[in-house]
């Protein structure tokens, strides 16, 4: 994903997830394209942002939510549950989660 997300006029949240994944795949890039298709439906989120891993296999995502209300709905959904308990057994060798209050935002363009 390789596109700005588009965010309201501040503040709203946002939540970077900084990850590193084990050797081979797994389903992982299926299950995170799920996520993300997912998280889009859910009220709430407003978009999000994610750099290609290196070749260490890190990466970094950052979704835009509404409010901390909205953030914990995601957290605690069914399926995202799942992702989750997954990602801690089979897909992450090490992960980072930080939730961030955006007072201020600056974008430029071409």
């Amino acid at each position: 994903m390789s596109r700005i997300a588009k965010t309201p006029q501040t503040p709203y949240y946002a939540v970077v997830f900084t990850s590193e994944l084990t050797s081979g795949e797994q389903g992982y890039e299926k299950m995170a394209d799920k996520m993300v298709e997912l998280a889009s439906t859910q009220p709430g989120f407003l978009g999000i942002e994610s750099s290609d891993r290196d070749q260490e296999g890190l990466g970094i995502t950052v979704s835009y939510w509404d409010s901390l209300e909205s953030i914990k709905n995601w957290k605690d959904h069914a399926m995202h549950k799942v992702a989750q308990e997954k990602g801690k057994a089979v897909w992450y060798k090490r992960f980072g989660l930080r939730v961030c209050r955006v007072e201020r935002d600056n974008f430029f363009e071409m």
